[in-house]
């Protein structure tokens, strides 16, 4: 077991204190560049905490419903003033937790920051709908009412920003949340919540209960005080996720795996597609589910784009991300790192050929950390595994293709649907991709991320249930509609009866 000097022990965040857990247990939070540091020591909580959680909720919600939306989105407004005053020290916190570079992380906590000023912006919009009636003397309306109780479940690839993007409009909706963090990286939540607790929400609108899947995670699922649900991680647990919610009808939304694909076009600007196609291969490790993991190339420039993107990937300097010289993290846990060097080996079985990396990186500066070479496969056949299922790592498949429809068959042959790109100068082909790709999300002239947090967030397939995060989409999830029909005629009216003579 990994060892620091005297770590620092953190509890939960129950109705604005901060509390043990019941189960007495403990989850030690490490630096996946330095196995030798813990970072933290947090709760392993189990269904008590989370039930006691639900309780301060659930209470939380009978004022904080009745709070104006302006005044709700106030609190939210302090609370991103704040981030902005702490973004160094947060974005440093969520490297050593995380592993991801610092200018990542930086751009981790901006990504909050900017959710938070956004939904604070909509505590005064929050718009419903006015309609003609179609009887005289009367007013019909909709507006938008909160859930209740949300219990978020969040991953550990971007650990501010997505629980900003699940929080803020639960918050400024009228909802009260339960949130269950990542156990690789705990902290981060932990201090998005001290900056919206040091900027005045009231006790028990939000709390956080830290632990593991199986045992908080279930527990947070299965509570019946629990209305809504929004949960981002993988395919797989997502389908568990659902079938926990069916039950009771619980609102579900679900954020999962992706696997995405750049297109190059003949006429694309090489160049730029290969920055594209590293930075989206190779960003945050490969640990995206927007992640360019599949480049389609045109054979007409397949070889000038792989040599040059292979060099590029060649001279990628792999290290600590709190070193600035460092362009690459390491894998966040063992588990993850072997899920790499798994898909390594299927990529050598089934014959494409491996022109960079592939190996772990175990010496030296790596000796302590779940460090990967950035490998990329050419010559990929579209069916093989490493260019059908997730790997969530540093790992590309380059495949070649000779038709604009043969790449569009390409991109859409997987079971996923979050994003794509295409490189080229050809309006007419961007403007077919963007129509035919089937993905929530794509991209011209530039890599498959980079979302900006007023836009909706999601995909179809087997990446999201309908749903989507970010922007005005999101406070679909986040409320209900209500109609409301205000009769002034003083007299019975009976719609599409009276109205019908």
């Amino acid at each position: 077991m990994a060892t620091s000097l005297a770590p620092k022990v953190h509890n939960n965040f129950i109705g604005g204190e901060w509390l043990e857990s019941k189960s007495g247990k403990a989850i030690e939070n490490i630096n996946p560049a330095n196995t030798a540091e813990v970072v933290g020591i947090f709760p392993a909580s189990d269904a008590h905490d989370v039930g006691h959680a639900v309780d301060a909720a659930q209470e939380a919600f009978k004022s904080w419903r009745l709070t104006p939306a302006p005044k709700r989105a106030e609190i939210l407004y302090r609370a991103a003033e704040l981030l902005v005053t702490r973004k160094e020290d947060y974005s440093r916190d969520m490297t050593r937790e995380m592993g991801k570079v610092l200018a990542e992380t930086r751009g981790d906590t901006q990504e909050a920051i900017d959710m938070t000023y956004l939904m604070a912006g909509e505590g005064r919009r929050l718009f419903g709908k006015t309609t003609p009636s179609e009887l005289p003397n009367k007013f019909a309306m909709s507006v938008r009412t909160p859930v209740g109780v949300t219990g978020l479940i969040t991953p550990w690839n971007f650990p501010i920003a997505i629980p900003s993007w699940k929080i803020m409009p639960a918050l400024v909706a009228g909802n009260t949340v339960v949130i269950k963090p990542a156990e690789d990286t705990p902290l981060s939540t932990l201090n998005l919540a001290q900056a919206l607790d040091e900027a005045g929400l009231p006790a028990g609108v939000l709390n956080v209960v830290f632990g593991d899947g199986p045992m908080a995670g279930a527990a947070l699922l299965n509570n019946e005080g629990v209305h809504l649900v929004s949960f981002t991680g993988s395919t797989e647990v997502g389908r568990l996720v659902s079938e926990a919610c069916a039950p009771s009808f619980k609102k579900c939304h679900l954020e999962m795996g992706g696997k995405n694909i750049i297109i190059v076009m003949d006429d694309a600007n090489i160049d730029l597609a290969v920055d594209g196609a590293v930075w989206g291969g190779f960003g945050t490790t490969g640990q995206r589910c927007t992640a360019a993991s599949r480049v389609a190339v045109h054979k007409k420039v397949y070889g000038e784009f792989v040599e040059k993107f292979t060099a590029r990937v060649k001279a990628l300097k792999v290290g600590d991300g709190l070193d600035p010289t460092n362009e690459m993290g390491p894998s966040i846990n063992e588990q993850q790192l072997k899920t790499v060097m798994k898909y390594v080996e299927i990529g050598k079985e089934e014959g494409a050929k491996l022109v960079t990396g592939g190996r772990r990186l175990d010496s030296g500066a790596y000796a302590r950390g779940w460090f990967h070479e950035p490998t990329v496969f050419t010559d990929c056949d579209p069916g093989m595994r490493i260019a059908q299922e997730e790997i969530f790592g540093p790992v590309v498949s380059v495949i070649p293709f000779d038709t604009f429809e043969r790449a569009l068959e390409i991109a859409n042959g997987v079971k996923y649907g979050l994003s794509a790109s295409i490189y080229t100068r050809n309006v007419n082909l961007a403007f077919q991709a963007q129509r035919d790709l089937e993905t929530g999300i794509v991209y011209v002239n530039a890599p498959t991320i980079g979302a900006e947090t007023h836009l909706p967030f999601g995909g179809i397939k087997n990446t999201g249930n309908g749903h989507r995060e970010s922007g005005e989409a999101a406070l679909d999830f986040y409320t209900e509609w209500k109609t409301v029909y205000v009769d002034y005629s003083d007299r019975l009216q009976r719609a599409q009866i009276d109205n019908a003579e």
